[in-house]
C-alpha cells in the first residue's frame, strides 16, 4: 500500500483526524436519533438493546454486551430502565442461575411497531441511498474490528 507524505502541520488538523470525523459524526447521528427516540421513551443506548432483542428474544446479559460492545456496569442499570418501563423481563436461567436472561414483554414486542418509521427517517436524514449507507456501515464496521482485534 502506498501511503501518502503528509507534513506533521497537516497531519495535526483537526480535520485530517479519522477519530473526529467518527466522533463528530457519531454525534450528529445521536442527535439525529433523540427526537425520534423520545416519542418511543427510549433513550439511544436502550434502542439499541432495543434492537438486539426485537432481533433475538431471550439473549443473555453477557451477549447483549458483547452485541453491544457495554460491559455489565453500563448494561445493568439500562437493563433496570427497560425493565421499570415494562419494556423487558430479566430471568435467572433455570438451568444455570449464574446467567439472567433478558426477554421482551409484550409491551416491549409492541413497541418494534412503532419503531419500525426510525430506520427511513434516519436513511432521509443522511441524503445517502441505501446500497450508500449499507457500504458506509460495512467499512466502519470493519474499522471497529480491525481496531478490537
Amino acid at each position: 500500500m502506498n501511503t501518502p507524505r503528509i507534513s506533521t502541520d497537516q497531519a495535526l488538523q483537526l480535520d485530517h483526524q479519522l477519530c473526529f470525523a467518527l466522533y463528530s459524526a457519531s454525534l450528529a447521528m445521536t442527535k439525529l436519533y433523540k427526537p425520534l427516540l423520545e416519542d418511543l421513551g427510549l433513550t439511544y443506548p436502550q434502542y439499541l438493546a432495543m434492537l438486539v432483542l426485537w432481533e433475538t428474544d431471550g439473549v443473555t446479559v453477557s451477549e447483549l454486551g458483547d452485541r453491544l460492545h457495554l460491559d455489565s456496569g453500563t448494561l445493568t442499570p439500562l437493563l433496570k430502565r427497560l425493565e421499570s418501563a415494562e419494556l423487558v423481563t430479566r430471568l435467572r436461567d433455570v438451568q444455570d442461575e449464574r446467567r439472567v436472561l433478558i426477554r421482551l414483554t409484550a409491551t416491549g414486542r409492541k413497541l418494534k411497531a412503532r419503531a419500525a418509521r426510525i430506520p427511513g427517517c434516519v436513511l432521509q436524514a443522511t441524503q445517502c441511498d441505501l446500497s450508500e449507507v449499507l457500504n458506509l456501515t460495512r467499512q466502519v464496521q470493519a474499522l471497529r474490528d480491525r481496531l478490537t482485534a
